[in-house]
């Protein structure tokens, strides 16, 4: 090492600021010599860090700083020892890759994994959902999340102006250009129901139909049952001689395979413009047993609207109402999690919170 300071000529050191510009000093001596690799790793060590070195020298005349500034110049050494012990160490595996030898790392040893995530509470219920109605022949379409009012609200009996409209809340968007003569594509909206897939899945003359349609739907609404962003499943049977027990057979098959056999449902009438007749669907809370709680109020918690399909939707889609009728019904995802056994979610706000504590729960 390039002896510019004696520091045993240094008996006298007293103020901190003397000693840590000396260890820095020191430090960047090792450093270089480090650098220029003259010497094996082994012996560098010896001569940095043992106990002729000169930060050992240093070090001992920590006594001759007062008490007051001794912690921190015991930082300043403990830090360039640091220093100078990663460059011998790396030094140490340049000579091993250099010189083949084996090093202290075993290559066998297992290494450390990343921490593994899972799917989204709602992206499993939707898997589930879709596996259940698939034993009984009902096949998942897509259809748009932004689409035509048309499709969203007039095919489904809901002309322009309709008061039934207000129910919705809906976000209407821009067209990025000037609508053209077709009737049918004059405003656009996100989609507020899965429903606007049932015209569609209409037009494409395949009878009878099954389908589950599952997508995002948009409301303007927020509280402890409500999202401004949700998912929904949309059914449809569409078939010669459809009645009413088919729609609740459909509906008990469901709820018996993801609530479990015990869960208790109930068909309340309620008006609906594309139905006819019109039933929302209601399931016994799990929150509170069906004692009623902030989120159900009385013990039930509506999940789905649903009904017979309306002649003038069947019209819209282009099937003879004399010949076919069907139902159709509109579940609410996030809702039907939920309620699932022993989920015990009084806030659907908190499916969307991106809080990990609570996603890692499921």
């Amino acid at each position: 090492m390039d002896d510019t300071k004696n520091i045993k000529e240094h008996t006298e050191i007293i103020g901190a600021s003397n000693i840590i510009g000396l260890l820095l000093e020191t430090q960047q001596d090792a450093l270089s010599e480090i650098e220029r690799a003259e010497k094996n790793e082994n012996d560098l060590r010896l001569e940095l860090l043992g106990g002729k070195s000169d930060l050992a020298l240093l070090a001992k005349k920590i006594k001759n700083v007062p008490q007051a500034d001794r912690a921190q110049v015991g930082t300043v050494i403990n830090q360039v020892k640091q220093t100078i012990e990663s460059a011998l160490s790396s030094l140490k595996a340049r000579e091993s890759v250099a010189t083949g030898a084996k090093t202290d790392f075993d290559v066998t040893m297992p290494g450390i994994l990343p921490p593994e995530g899972h799917l989204h509470i709602v992206s499993q219920a939707i898997s589930e959902i879709t596996h259940i109605f698939e034993k009984i022949g009902f096949s998942r379409v897509r259809h748009p999340e932004v689409d035509w009012d048309w499709f969203a609200f007039e095919s489904l009996n809901m002309p322009a102006n309709h008061p039934a409209r207000d129910e919705w809340e809906t976000f209407f968007i821009d067209y990025p250009g000037r609508p053209g003569h077709d009737p049918h594509k004059q405003r656009m909206a996100l989609t507020p129901h899965t429903s606007n897939g049932q015209v569609r899945e209409m037009g494409k003359k395949v009878l009878p139909i099954r389908m589950i349609n599952i997508a995002k739907c948009y409301r303007r609404q927020s509280d402890v049952s409500h999202v401004p962003m949700f998912h929904q499943f949309e059914g449809m049977y569409i078939d010669k001689n459809v009645s009413i027990g088919h729609l609740k057979g459909f509906i008990n098959f469901f709820i018996k395979q993801y609530f479990g056999p015990d869960r208790k449902f109930r068909l309340r009438p309620f008006h609906f413009q594309f139905t006819e007749p019109s039933f929302e669907v209601d399931i016994s809370c799990d929150v509170c047993k069906g004692r009623g709680c902030r989120l159900c109020k009385e013990g039930w918690l509506e999940l789905a609207g649903s009904g017979m399909i309306h002649p003038n939707v069947l019209r819209n889609g282009g099937i003879d109402p004399n010949q076919y009728n069907g139902f159709a019904i509109g579940w609410g995802v996030e809702r039907t999690y939920m309620m699932k056994a022993g989920t015990r979610l009084d806030d659907i706000r908190l499916l969307y919170s991106n809080d990990i504590r609570f996603l890692e729960q499921f």
